[in-house]
């Protein structure tokens, strides 16, 4: 089983930034698939970005086609955790963020969720 608590959510202002944390426990995390989805309200979870198994010379991400520009996905094995920078941020950003995670290639499917932190960006 593994544990994904989200943290650095909140309130800003349209064109400020935030950085949000998932910190994952349960499992190795190097074996994790990670990423970030989101709900805005009255509509449905949508995926924002995913990074795959730390790689021997590079990472790889993936990012909702809208949001690549802003948002960067990033995680540190270390400390069992992944980020999401979040920058330029618009009301439209409004709305849940949810940290998850797989141990297969693709976060087609997440087995495994956090709570979820608010994001309230206000105009």
């Amino acid at each position: 089983q593994v544990q994904l608590v989200e943290s650095g959510g909140g309130l800003v202002q349209a064109g400020g930034s935030l950085k949000l944390s998932c910190a994952a426990s349960g499992r190795t995390f190097s074996d994790l698939v990670l990423g970030w989805f989101r709900q805005a309200p009255g509509k449905e979870r949508e995926f924002v970005a995913a990074i795959g198994r730390t790689g021997q010379y590079s990472t790889a991400t993936y990012y909702a086609d809208s949001l690549k520009v802003r948002f960067t996905i990033s995680r540190d094995d270390g400390k069992n955790t992944v980020f999401m920078q979040m920058n330029k941020l618009q009301p439209e950003d409004t709305g849940v963020y949810y940290c998850a995670a797989d141990l297969a290639e693709a976060l087609v499917a997440p087995a495994y969720w956090g709570q979820g932190t608010q994001v309230t960006v206000s105009s």
